[in-house]
């Protein structure tokens, strides 16, 4: 994110800090990535950490309230860490822990902070396009990943969507969304033009969702795409994993849907056969969690700044997506 939190003070991070035995001496704004805020810290004897401070109220796809998002926060990261201590997948780059054990910890009341290792790679963007050796390695990691054993706690994923009660709301009234910042009317404009489409794209989904076969079920990251990668020697190491949890293996696998012989490449190392109507369905599922997140967005409080007009692009972005498919 570029913009800072709303009501967020940068001081409070040294102080959660120490729960980490973490003395800081520099404290950097990285503005990288979408939905969390990040900072490079720098401890007084020249060690390097990543914080990571998630808004408890926008993460529609853990929960309806902070409550709720800051448990399954804390269940995915100690989840996350699991796989790294107890199965050694070298490629999760997992929060580490505090004193006390605990891979979060709440700060500033609605917000959380979690801390993880400097790591030196190369970063990449969501949209990238992988050399096939690069495809490959990812793959290879996701095999490895969805053959390992299910860490104690893991969450058992929904297939449906969360959050969506929001969106039928806002689509049934698109002009309820209030005044609660320079987007609201944008965005109350574009679920009135593209609201049919929508709903209709919505019922197809959960309808699919409904038949999902969950015995096939895996660990799963969630948002292995490239901008949540990064290279070391060659080598993939994967970040984010507040998504992680239990689902088919196509929630994966979705990207790369359009590669048959990167699903054969997989296929070789996980031994699981990727079924096509799950590769599409997941697709469209990632469309419409955009579509959830962005309304949740713009519902509440927001100023105008890189990161709402990201927003507000991304929404115009998979609207006419949706109109566009068959």
């Amino acid at each position: 994110m570029r913009d800072l939190p709303m009501g967020f003070d940068e001081r409070w991070i040294p102080d959660a800090l120490t729960a980490w035995d973490i003395d800081t001496a520099t404290l950097t704004h990285a503005p990288v990535g979408f939905g969390d805020h990040h900072w490079r810290i720098t401890d007084t004897s020249g060690w390097g950490w990543f914080a990571t401070v998630a808004d408890l109220e926008h993460k529609t796809f853990l929960g309806a309230d902070p409550e709720t998002v800051l448990t399954r926060l804390e269940g995915a990261m100690d989840t996350a860490a699991r796989l790294r201590e107890d199965q050694g997948l070298d490629f999760v780059v997992a929060p580490l822990r505090s004193a006390d054990g605990s891979t979060v910890r709440p700060i500033g009341g609605r917000y959380a902070l979690s801390v993880l290792p400097w790591v030196e790679g190369e970063s990449g963007g969501f949209g990238d396009t992988l050399p096939a050796e690069r495809r490959d390695r990812v793959l290879l990691a996701l095999a490895e990943l969805h053959r390992s054993a299910r860490p104690r706690g893991i969450r058992e994923l929904p297939v449906g969507l969360e959050g969506t009660d929001l969106l039928f709301s806002a689509v049934a009234d698109p002009g309820g969304l209030g005044d609660q910042g320079p987007f609201s009317t944008r965005v109350g404009g574009l679920l009135a033009e593209h609201g049919d489409v929508l709903m209709e794209r919505l019922t197809g989904f959960e309808r699919g969702a409904a038949g999902v076969d969950r015995s096939r079920s895996v660990v799963t990251h969630g948002e292995p795409h490239p901008g949540n990668l990064l290279w070391c020697d060659g080598r993939p190491r994967l970040v984010d994993w507040d998504t992680v949890g239990v689902a088919v293996p196509e929630r994966d696998l979705w990207p790369f849907a359009d590669d048959p012989e990167a699903l054969a490449r997989y296929t070789e190392g996980s031994g699981l056969v990727p079924d096509r109507d799950l590769l599409d369905l997941y697709r469209l599922r990632w469309d419409l969690r955009d579509v959830v997140e962005f309304v949740d967005l713009f519902a509440g409080p927001h100023g105008h700044g890189p990161d709402t007009e990201r927003a507000y692009r991304g929404l115009v972005e998979v609207l006419a997506r949706l109109e566009d498919e068959d």
